[in-house]
């Protein structure tokens, strides 16, 4: 009598199997690409590559040429498959995180450009971005981003930028900026007449044209703006 164990298993070995990929060619305009499959290094035919999301909202992120997949085949058949999904290894590594400097942590989700391609002829790739790539971290309590000198934080109650020496703060306290002058492209009058001079108002008030009342010569005090 035939063990159905055995019978089973010689079933299963007789389809096709999920297996490791390199991607070797890349269709950004059907979101597919061909994959040398491991470690029969044979190239297959042009495989859909899966998203992260199609509908009304759509993300589109193709991969690079080098980058490791995961292929699955439909219904166990060796000519209907998709690229599944990408994985890191030990060629391309998790991006570090310019905020933290730490790879993205359980419950984060990071997003860094500029990381290159993989290498072609084998070595690490390693996490950190080029100089000034964006990047994008969202952790539990704080989001990150940020663009060479220019990044961004935001957190319950507050948020801030900062680019090069100069940061500013906003928060229940109001607006704070440090490091340089505050400045607009136009004046605009309190009844909303446009000048076209540089000027800065407060309260509706002009810092640049205003004039005091109660001017007392040698009294060391004037009134308020006006």
């Amino acid at each position: 009598m035939a063990d159905m164990r055995m019978v089973g298993s010689n079933i299963a070995n007789a389809q096709a199997q999920p297996e490791f990929g390199i991607v070797s060619a890349v269709d950004p305009v059907n979101h597919a690409v061909k994959v040398m499959t491991q470690p029969s290094n044979i190239e297959s035919g042009w495989l859909p590559l899966a998203a992260m999301q199609v509908g009304s909202l759509r993300i589109a992120c193709p991969a690079d040429i080098g980058t490791h997949v995961l292929v699955v085949h439909v219904e166990a058949d060796a000519e209907h498959g998709v690229a599944a999904v990408p994985v890191y290894d030990a060629v391309v590594m998790p991006p570090t995180s310019p905020a933290t400097g730490k790879p993205a942590q359980p419950g984060e989700l990071l997003i860094v450009a500029g990381c290159g391609i993989p290498p072609a002829n084998g070595g690490t790739a390693s996490g950190k971005a080029t100089e000034n790539a964006p990047w994008w971290h969202i952790t539990k309590d704080t989001i990150y981003s940020g663009a060479g000198n220019a990044t961004e934080t935001l957190t319950n109650g507050s948020k801030a930028w900062k680019v090069g020496g100069v940061s500013m703060v906003l928060d229940a306290n109001g607006l704070a900026v440090t490091g340089g002058p505050i400045a607009t492209d136009k004046d605009m009058t309190a009844q909303g007449t446009v000048t076209g001079e540089t000027d800065v108002l407060a309260a509706g008030i002009s810092g640049k044209s205003h004039t005091h009342s109660g001017v007392q010569t040698g009294s060391g005090s004037t009134g308020a703006p006006q």
